[in-house]
């Protein structure tokens, strides 16, 4: 028998509905994370006032006769933190649209996330207006990443319906070194926006915020280690993480490495730091991810679910 559209709709709504959302959002979170690596892209290369006015460049939308390296960075950041704003807005508007199929904290999530947008434009601007202060960049850069780290937690648990809560030591350890590495990048991005670093490797002063950062780093590892380590000795349900978990074990290697040839370069490879920053904040996005994951009721995958919704009012 041929399938009723109504009947399908009807089946399918809740179910599908979560199901887009989430992919939207973890589309918005590999925005996220290009936002974040453009912007540090545009630290290292001292693009930060390249465009000297706010929010146009040189008056326009699009710069012309002005346009270089710099001034394309600096104004590509701003396109990409539009481009976020509106897929963020476009989201909101469909969950209020769908708020009866969907849990109740999904539309003010979204809406808290909009003011957090907000808030990071606010203080995008002031960077530029204030001549980049070093606790404006530092706080631009910190909304940043609870950007990314709120809409990785969505998209994760839009995709655990009726989810169980995963144990308290995995949410422990896997909360907690998410707190770390995003402490951790917060004292990089500082040590970066004072130039603390590069007095320190150059002039032999100032280097207590590159020891205090290079110290930091051990925590992190050890937090990520023991979390990787426990679940692959638990087994069940937290070693069935394994390719996220060991995704993240070699991004912290990767990171790690990256310190420091960066240190041992002076810092003088401005690809080395941007790369150092990507995987930085694809931490965060990991992390968060499995902080917010839940043992799912239904024992399989939200997608795999959904694919068997659309057939069952298809049969005869």
């Amino acid at each position: 028998m041929f399938c009723n559209p109504a009947v399908l709709l009807t089946a399918l709504s809740p179910l599908l509905i979560r199901w887009r959302l989430a992919q939207l959002a973890a589309h918005i979170v590999v925005i996220l994370i290009a936002l974040v690596v453009v912007g540090g892209a545009t630290r290292v290369m001292e693009a930060g006032l390249a465009c000297p006015d706010w929010p146009l460049c040189f008056g326009s939308l699009l710069p012309g006769r002005q346009m270089n390296v710099q001034v394309f960075l600096e104004w590509f950041h701003r396109l990409d933190a539009f481009v976020v704003g509106i897929a963020l807005a476009v989201q909101m508007c469909l969950a209020w649209l769908w708020r009866s199929q969907l849990p109740k904290w999904l539309p003010w999530a979204y809406a808290s996330i909009l003011v957090l947008v907000a808030l990071q434009g606010a203080v995008g601007a002031l960077t530029v207006l204030d001549l980049l202060p070093a606790g404006v960049v530092t706080t631009h850069l910190f909304f940043a990443l609870t950007l990314v780290a709120s809409m990785s937690a969505i998209a994760q648990r839009l995709l655990s319906p009726n989810g169980m809560p995963s144990p308290l030591w995995w949410r422990f350890w896997a909360g907690g070194s998410l707190v770390a590495v995003m402490t951790q990048c917060l004292l990089g991005g500082r040590m970066a926006t004072t130039w603390s670093a590069q007095i320190c490797l150059s002039q032999g002063h100032d280097c207590q915020l590159l020891n205090l950062h290079r110290l930091s780093a051990i925590p992190v590892a050890l937090s990520i280690s023991i979390l990787f380590g426990t679940s692959l000795f638990v087994g069940g349900w937290a070693r069935s993480k394994w390719p996220t978990l060991i995704s993240v074990f070699l991004l912290l290697i990767a990171q790690i490495m990256l310190g420091m040839l960066s240190v041992h370069l002076a810092l003088s490879e401005p690809l080395l730091t941007v790369c150092h920053q990507l995987i930085a904040a694809l931490l965060v996005a990991l992390l968060s991810a499995l902080s917010f994951q839940r043992p799912n009721t239904f024992g399989s995958h939200l997608g795999e679910i959904a694919q068997e919704k659309i057939v069952e009012p298809c049969h005869g």
